[in-house]
């Protein structure tokens, strides 16, 4: 049977993770059908069926769907779900929103943060932090996935799929969008960038992380931290890496006053070069380091901006 992608996009631009969950789904089969849920998503829909490896993008276009709640669109992909043998999300905040509600409308299991595809019924992911792989294996008739995007690399493009608009899904009327507060930065996205430079409990405070800007804007990097430096306040939410904050792979991870507790290697050890600044020359972070730096943050992070 075929296999549905949920596209993660924002009505004009596709977003990158559903690239990785694309080419995670080519490993089960060939025909994969991509839905695009949104208002005014004619962009999104004409860029995914250039995706190579999508045989048909589906596209629900209304205006229920401009800011997508879980309750609504998880309705619409359960009345999809039923022709497919497998239906893949990213493993992000917004496949993590809808999926295990449409799991339970199912009544089937959730298969979550996939790291490989071993077979159509059996998967590989991580537990215990990362420390540990799992193989799961699912006797589900329908397979409901999410994706570590860093698992996988990103589909490319050189397909010219069909597109074909399907009805809205049922209204959900109990719950509503009211509004969003979003933080806006002139510099990359945390989960996409291919430099990022993180702060720990180190840091001392939120003032000192202005030492960690003047290096991300020399490099063009994105800005990260340690859940110890998000709990002390230093930074917002938004920026904590790790097992209950955001999954990094960039080319370059500069952690910087953080210990290396296996909660924060969780969501970075994937990282292609790993640079460590810490005094404490016994810190967990060297173990996976590349390259690491025993020297006080408040002197090495200003040589090393100046150097820049």
């Amino acid at each position: 049977m075929s296999i549905l992608v949920i596209a993660e996009h924002d009505n004009a631009q596709l977003k990158a993770a559903t690239l990785n969950t694309v080419t995670a789904a080519s490993q089960l089969g060939d025909d994969i059908h991509l839905l695009v849920a949104g208002s005014g998503c004619t962009a999104v829909a004409e860029a995914a069926a250039k995706i190579a490896g999508v045989s048909k993008v589906l596209v629900a276009d209304d205006a229920a769907y401009e800011h997508p709640l879980a309750e609504g669109l998880s309705l619409l992909i359960t009345q999809l779900a039923e022709g497919y043998s497998h239906v893949l999300a990213s493993a992000t905040t917004y496949g993590k929103n809808f999926m295990p509600r449409v799991a339970a409308l199912l009544d089937v299991a959730m298969l979550s943060d996939i790291t490989a595809v071993q077979s159509e019924d059996t998967f590989v992911r991580p537990i215990y932090a990362g420390n540990a792989l799992a193989t799961v294996q699912s006797s589900d008739r329908i397979k409901l996935i999410t994706v570590r995007g860093t698992a996988f690399d990103a589909a490319g493009e050189g397909g010219s799929a069909a597109i074909e608009n399907i009805a809205a899904g049922e209204a959900y009327g109990q719950s509503s969008y009211v509004g969003s507060e979003l933080t806006v930065s002139e510099r990359p996205e945390l989960t996409s960038a291919k430099i990022v430079v993180s702060g720990g409990r180190g840091m001392g405070s939120g003032e000192n992380f202005k030492l960690i800007e003047a290096v991300a804007d020399k490099l063009n990097a994105a800005i990260g931290a340690s859940r110890a430096a998000v709990d002390a306040g230093y930074v917002p939410n938004d920026y904590q890496v790790g097992q209950t904050g955001k999954i990094v792979a960039p080319d370059l991870y500069i952690a910087v006053g953080i210990s290396g507790a296996i909660q924060h290697l969780a969501g970075m050890k994937e990282s292609k070069v790993i640079v460590a600044i810490n005094k404490d020359e016994e810190a967990p972070i060297f173990q996976v380091a590349d390259y690491g730096l025993v020297a006080d943050l408040f002197v090495a992070l200003p040589e090393l901006a100046d150097a820049l």
